[in-house]
């Protein structure tokens, strides 16, 4: 649902104009507490830990703004003693035109930012994620202030869905998109495992 948000279809389309020079740079943050045992997102064989959960975002989110796929990662991981969920990652995304990084916890006060940086200038996304459904959002761009009317983004991304059934067209965020998103994730638990870069090879 975020890459259909109008927030960041701007961001892009800013970023591509080069309102920012060249963008050289991503850096991410994304974070809840949440301890609860019989949560979801505490359950390891359910798929749960900070990368699954939320850390796919601003992988997502550096592949969309940098149009292309991570050439290699690097990944940090600090794991819940009982649960064994990932509670604290951290990752270096390595594309050619530059770096993501990023960190993403289920143990630390909620927040959340994404940053581009660029030659001439930054874009910062207040509420890059969970954007609300009942006020603007708002993009700073250096120091100016651009603001998204109110949506939903779940409304967004179920119409655009809807329209591509109904009138026989490309989906705005193919399968495949979400296959190689994947890839990156369990490249970055490789990463962690293995403490070394993961070369990624995704067409």
């Amino acid at each position: 649902m975020v890459r259909t948000h109008p927030q960041w279809l701007e961001t892009r389309r800013l970023i591509r104009s080069g309102r920012i020079g060249k963008l050289r740079s991503i850096t991410g943050f994304f974070s809840y507490f949440n301890p609860d045992p019989e949560n979801i997102r505490n359950q390891l064989e359910l798929g749960g830990g900070a990368l699954m959960d939320i850390g796919c975002y601003p992988i997502t989110m550096s592949r969309f703004i940098f149009e292309a796929e991570p050439r290699r990662v690097l990944g940090l991981i600090e794991r819940d003693p009982v649960f064994g969920t990932d509670t604290l990652t951290s990752a270096v995304l390595d594309f050619e035109q530059g770096q993501s990084t990023f960190t993403c916890s289920t143990r630390l006060a909620p927040y959340q930012r994404m940053i581009f940086h660029g030659t001439e200038g930054r874009i910062e996304v207040l509420i890059p994620f969970n954007a609300p459904n009942d006020r603007p959002t708002q993009i700073l761009l250096d120091e100016e202030t651009v603001e998204i009317p109110v949506c939903d983004q779940y409304e967004v991304q179920g119409t655009l869905f809807s329209q591509a059934l109904r009138e026989n067209r490309e989906q705005p965020i193919p399968l495949e998109d979400a296959i190689n998103n994947m890839t990156v994730i369990d490249a970055v638990f490789r990463s962690a495992a293995n403490s070394q870069w993961e070369d990624l090879q995704i067409i």
